[in-house]
């Protein structure tokens, strides 16, 4: 998923490498479901073109154990329930992170 141009000064100078190092350490294979990167995923008949996915959702947190490689329907179906939240609470304008909504993050 491209980077959101009001996220961009959340990402590293180097994002570009650690994004690599990223797709290389995954065999440039999503690392949930296995599809290769520019092939066309069975599930969907769609060009795969992984993405790397930060699991803490901070994008400040460019840890390699805490990134991922995958192709857009993992990435999405492991974002959905703190996209959720982050919903909720932008619909009410607070911090999702003092909330408990009951949503595992």
């Amino acid at each position: 998923m491209p980077i959101r141009p009001e996220n961009r000064k959340r990402y590293p100078p180097n994002w570009l490498e650690i994004r690599a190092q990223v797709l290389q350490r995954a065999g440039d294979r999503c690392e949930f479901c296995g599809v290769e990167n520019l092939s066309i995923n069975p599930r969907t008949g769609a060009r795969v073109i992984l993405t790397v996915m930060h699991l803490n959702h901070k994008p400040e947190d460019c840890r390699l154990e805490n990134l991922k490689a995958a192709c857009q329907q993992c990435h999405n179906g492991y974002d959905a329930e703190h996209r959720q939240k982050t919903r909720r609470t932008t619909r009410i304008g607070r911090d999702p992170d003092q909330l408990d909504l009951g949503i595992a993050t």
